[in-house]
């Protein structure tokens, strides 16, 4: 397990433990429809999963499933703006990440309501790691190699799954992930290489999604981005019983 600290501004988050990131979708479309979260009830959702375990909550304005439709980029700002908005009011502590390809989204997120993680599924390019590099805060590098130009930038590696183009892709980044000196962050809560498997619909995916996120817990994971805070904690805790 990584012993790195991630700085997000004034904010610290050790990965001496397993950490849970809560994921809060601003959006009418996400593939799981129970992740979506209207923007009256964000605060309460919100201080539910604190209270659940989540160490970092995830904004996304934006569906990033496979062939999901894409809204303009003023549309995405619009209900990420909102949703930082409430969050830096309501809970002015919490660490927040962005969910966004959008190196505009993510430059106005950081420039307006503070330092917050990147997670970016695309694995970016320069003029967003010039951005994070910039801010000094750490980013969500999904399926792509190390190279120098993210020099200086704080880490965290995403394998990519559920983006890797086919299920038996997917298994096997999930196979081959181990400890890495670089923070690890796996999520793979409710996706399709669990319900595509199972033959089941993600409502009925959360018992299948531990399973999973016990095996990923094993195999060095450091974060693991869910949908259901309160399982996945009890979860790491089984796993750290175990270690």
């Amino acid at each position: 397990m990584s012993k790195q600290v991630l700085h997000i501004g004034g904010s610290e988050l050790s990965l001496s433990e397993p950490r849970i990131m809560g994921i809060l979708n601003v959006t009418p479309d996400s593939f799981y429809a129970p992740s979506r979260v209207t923007t009256p009830a964000l605060a309460e959702r919100a201080r539910t999963m604190i209270r659940d375990g989540a160490a970092v909550l995830d904004i996304g304005g934006c569906s990033t499933r496979p062939g999901g439709p894409q809204p303009e980029l003023e549309e995405e700002w619009r209900r990420v703006e909102l949703a930082l908005q409430i969050l830096r009011r309501e809970l002015p502590e919490a660490i927040l990440s962005l969910d966004t390809y959008r190196q505009e989204v993510a430059r106005r997120a950081l420039e307006q309501y503070g330092p917050m993680i990147i997670n970016d599924v695309t694995g970016g390019n320069e003029a967003m790691y010039q951005l994070v590099r910039r801010h000094q805060v750490p980013y969500v590098l999904t399926k792509k190699q190390l190279s120098p130009e993210m020099e200086g930038i704080q880490l965290i590696l995403d394998p990519g799954i559920g983006f890797l183009g086919s299920m038996e892709a997917d298994y096997e980044a999930l196979r081959t992930i181990h400890e890495e000196a670089l923070p690890l962050l796996v999520g793979v809560s409710r996706k399709s290489l669990i319900w595509r498997t199972l033959d089941i619909t993600p409502d009925e995916a959360l018992a299948p999604t531990q399973a999973l996120h016990m095996y990923a817990l094993t195999r060095g994971a450091d974060i693991l981005r869910v949908h259901d805070v309160r399982e996945a904690a009890q979860t790491v805790k089984l796993y750290q019983k175990l270690k």
